[in-house]
């Protein structure tokens, strides 16, 4: 069963030290989604993303952490229970471990792949539209057979 994105925030915002930035947080977020989905066939967390302007963005994680602006996100998910899953867990640290001393832009970048989930789903300047599982299950396929 797919983790709270409020659970997966909270793991990787203490793994950094809360040193994470919403943006990076997000991409993060994104990142891990998307190898979780493709390696154990099944989505990382419930609550999905959206194709906004600077990629992929989870809303509900958006509203919560925006007053911290590009500042480094404190702890505010006291209410929100630590990941419980194992793999879940895994596969978080793990792409933390890959990507979470990029910078913002290098994870922009990466997550504004020609082709991939993000950039099917964005419309300019829109709002509200989801990036489906299967468009980020496919970048992950098409991310794998590039490396292979």
């Amino acid at each position: 069963m797919p983790m709270s994105v409020f659970s997966a925030a909270r793991h990787l915002c203490e793994r950094s030290g809360w040193t994470l930035s919403n943006l990076k947080l997000q991409k993060i977020l994104f990142l891990a989604h998307m190898v979780h989905l493709g390696e154990k066939g099944e989505p990382l967390i419930r609550e999905g993303f959206e194709a906004w302007d600077y990629g992929p963005v989870s809303p509900d994680l958006y509203r919560r952490v925006r007053v911290f602006g590009s500042s480094p996100i404190r702890n505010i998910f006291h209410g929100d229970p630590p990941p419980r899953s194992q793999s879940r867990i895994e596969t978080l640290d793990e792409i933390y471990d890959q990507v979470g001393n990029w910078t913002a832009g290098q994870l922009v970048r990466t997550t504004h792949r020609r082709n991939g989930a993000w950039d099917k789903a964005y419309i300019p300047g829109a709002m509200g539209v989801p990036i489906s599982n299967e468009d980020i299950l496919q970048e992950y396929q098409d991310r794998a057979a590039e490396q292979s």
